[in-house]
């Protein structure tokens, strides 16, 4: 059973920097594209950005020059560093996963940007 664990989520003060981590367990197969998603309150689930099993990235705009995502194939792993941090960034963070045409979610893990 393919399991997706998210951690490194704190409280932060604007301009602070912080590193989440993604990792995932339990599947026979490769993962595909590892993406980031968060949620605030109230509002829907956005894209943060994704990378492939090549180590191509791509980002949303209101990320882009502060947040990098990297991946570690032979661990499984996913990492979004984000640097800059905005109270606007204060949400829920999640990983997914894609495996053989099937995404996998975490759980999610909170970051919160306040002074």
């Amino acid at each position: 059973q393919v399991q997706v664990v998210e951690s490194g989520g704190a409280l932060v003060q604007p301009g602070g920097s912080l590193r989440l981590s993604c990792e995932v367990s339990g599947s026979s197969f490769s993962i595909s594209a590892m993406s980031w998603y968060r949620q605030a309150p109230g509002k829907q689930r956005e894209a943060v950005g994704f990378i492939t099993d090549g180590g191509s990235t791509n980002y949303a705009e209101s990320v882009k020059g502060r947040f990098t995502i990297s991946r570690d194939n032979a661990k499984n792993t996913m990492q979004l560093q984000m640097n800059n941090l905005r109270p606007d960034d204060t949400a829920v963070y999640f990983c997914l996963a894609l495996i053989r045409g099937r995404n996998y979610w975490g759980q999610g893990t909170q970051v919160t940007v306040s002074s």
